[in-house]
């Protein structure tokens, strides 16, 4: 699978820059074809195999014109007079007509086999593609993600993949087999009379320079195709994904206008693309059947002369019969090679990112003792041209401590939750775990050491069990009432008619905002994991519910190191240390009694959600400790 991830290709451009030229090595089309090419052949004996066969039917092809050019002298003879009627004679005619029957079978047999085996080739090609593919998106990090929207990489993953794939099956072997029929045919019709030869292939040059033009027309086409498809692929899962908005709304009309305008858009560069191709296979066309005329005409003069004989014109015709289905497969050739030049730039062009976290020499797995997690002068930013998000963080919590995160939104809370698996990289700084620079260690280990609940839920259209047990498939009943019940989600499940069994819908649609958070709180704490961070993850949960689960949570949090982000100061006022974010910067920090008394942000936002000092002093205890 090194063929179809290798090689480094700079960024990816944003999808609204899509149609900038590419500055890489695939802006020569032969680079994509060649890379096609050079992974088909690891399927070597199969390749090998479709040549033969593809060999083999190109000379019975071939065969078929000489044997009718001597049947029909034999005939011409028999009934000229110019032969004796013998018993011979009728013998070579019944001979030669078993021999047509025979070279006829062989060259559907192997025009068959040659077809079986390329199809076969084009759909193992697809399937590594697919697998290569699916399995750099599940690498990427998310800032490719924000970057790049999820239709135009649906696209490319089934609409450019096709195209590629497509090249191998309608493209690859046609075109090998053209090329040896024409091949071999023409070593025996200049074998038979050189001036007729010259005749009969004198249309391949016309088709060679209409072909290329063709060829190179459809490929600019093929781009801008498959990048409208990609708006409209982009359009229609927007209006799937945010289906209640549009309902809200009433935005039916506008929604079907959208997608109206991406398709017809589509429509236009399709039917550009099929003028171009009516028009190069035409042109083609023309010239082939020109080339039939002069054939005829030219071999009447040289049958008169005495040249050739009548079967041998025959021989000429039959030949050009016979290339009558290559050369209108010719369109088809130059179109999918168009279109897998164009597919292959937008798909490799994913394949040969760099992966975001590359592993350091030395990188070893994460093994989590004392659970003690640092972040020193921590600063990070989206984008390189844009200020930072955080700036100069710092702060340490340890196994069986809680640390609070508050603040206005946009403050950088979300920032810190997604640092620590390494969602993104620190601009500046290091993060630690019991020491351990979390650059310095596997991905996977990391990320089973630490779990982010995050506010925005995702849910699989599966039972409850699977999403609760989806980060460990293997975990027992036993494991998943634990972590349900820790959640305070479990009394709900069991009165479900199929309790852990029941399906919940495309993206949990069955539960409530409040179950969907409790559920996804339960799976990120299945595994017992070193390092568990709620974010904002209860925000959907009724107060008297948050209560009882607040209580769970810290009971559970014993043996973990726990981060709560929220904008609710009852979620992490027992919290051993409170820190408050404002645009990047810790403004400050200490525990819930000092900093409500303390007349900063925190006092400010704790007043706002509890009301006056006075009700605060007698009921802040009683939260804390609740």
């Amino acid at each position: 699978m090194t063929e179809l991830t290798s090689t480094p290709a700079g960024e990816l451009p944003h999808p609204v820059s899509a149609r900038v030229a590419h500055r890489n090595e695939f802006d020569n089309g032969w680079a994509v074809i060649s890379r096609i090419i050079r992974h088909v052949l690891r399927y070597r004996w199969r390749f090998a195999l479709a040549t033969i066969t593809s060999l083999l039917a190109s000379v019975f092809n071939v065969a078929i014109p000489r044997l009718l050019g001597r049947s029909v002298d034999a005939a011409h003879a028999l009934t000229t007079g110019n032969s004796v009627e013998s018993e011979e004679t009728v013998q070579f005619l019944a001979a030669l007509a078993g021999l047509l029957l025979a070279a006829a079978t062989l060259r559907g047999l192997f025009q068959m086999i040659s077809g079986y085996l390329s199809e076969f080739i084009a759909h193992a090609y697809g399937r590594d593609l697919r697998i290569a593919y699916f399995d750099k998106l599940q690498r990427m990090g998310f800032d490719f993600h924000d970057r790049i929207h999820s239709g135009d990489l649906i696209t490319r993953g089934m609409l450019d993949l096709e195209g590629v794939r497509g090249f191998v099956e309608n493209a690859m072997q046609r075109f090998i087999a053209l090329v040896l029929l024409a091949s071999i045919g023409a070593l025996l019709l200049f074998s038979r009379d050189t001036p007729m030869a010259l005749v009969t292939l004198s249309f391949v040059p016309l088709l060679g320079w209409r072909a290329g033009r063709m060829g190179l027309t459809l490929r600019g086409a093929w781009t801008r195709l498959q990048e409208r498809l990609a708006i409209l692929t982009r359009v229609m899962e927007e209006n799937l994904e945010g289906v209640r908005v549009v309902r809200a709304f009433s935005s039916q009309r506008f929604e079907i206008a959208k997608f109206d305008t991406a398709g017809n858009d589509a429509l236009a560069v399709a039917n550009e693309r099929i003028v171009t191709r009516a028009i190069g296979m035409s042109t083609i066309n023309a010239g082939y059947y020109f080339a039939m005329v002069a054939v005829l005409w030219f071999g009447s003069q040289r049958v008169a002369a005495g040249y050739i004989s009548i079967g041998e014109l025959t021989e000429f015709l039959t030949f050009m019969t016979i290339l009558q289905m290559p050369v209108r497969q010719v369109g088809m050739i130059m179109n999918s090679s168009a279109r897998a030049i164009s597919s292959g730039k937008r798909l490799y062009e994913i394949l040969d990112m760099e992966l975001p976290f590359e592993a350091r020499k030395g990188t070893h797995d994460l093994i989590v003792t004392v659970g003690q997690l640092r972040f020193e002068n921590v600063s990070f930013s989206y984008d390189v041209a844009a200020p930072n998000s955080l700036e100069g963080i710092s702060f340490e919590v340890k196994r069986g401590q809680t640390l609070g995160i508050v603040g206005p939104s946009g403050g950088g809370k979300s920032t810190i939750a997604h640092l620590i698996p390494r969602f993104y990289d620190v601009s500046g700084g290091r993060i630690t775990i019991d020491g351990h620079d979390i650059r310095d260690v596997t991905l996977e280990s990391l990320r089973r050491a630490v779990s982010v609940v995050q506010q925005d839920v995702f849910l699989f259209d599966d039972s409850v069990a699977s999403n609760v047990a989806y980060p460990d498939p293997d975990a027992g009943a036993d494991d998943l009432v634990r972590a349900a019940a820790t959640a305070q989600i479990h009394d709900y499940v069991t009165e479900l008619a199929g309790g852990y069994r029941t399906r919940i819908g495309e993206r949990g649609v069955g539960l409530s905002g409040g179950q969907r958070q409790r559920l996804s709180i339960a799976r990120g704490i299945i595994e017992e994991p070193s390092i568990v961070i709620y974010d904002d993850a209860s925000s959907a949960v009724d107060a008297a519910t948050e209560h009882h689960l607040r209580r769970t949570l810290r009971e559970a949090g014993h043996s973990t190191t726990t981060i709560i982000i929220s904008h609710r100061l009852a979620s992490l006022m027992h919290a051993d240390e409170i820190i408050v974010l404002d645009r990047g910067h810790i403004v400050e920090r200490g525990r819930h009694e000092e900093l409500s008394r303390a007349g900063g942000l925190y006092s400010t936002l704790f007043l706002a959600q509890w009301g006056a000092r006075e009700e605060v002093a007698t009921n802040s205890d009683e939260w804390i400790h609740a």
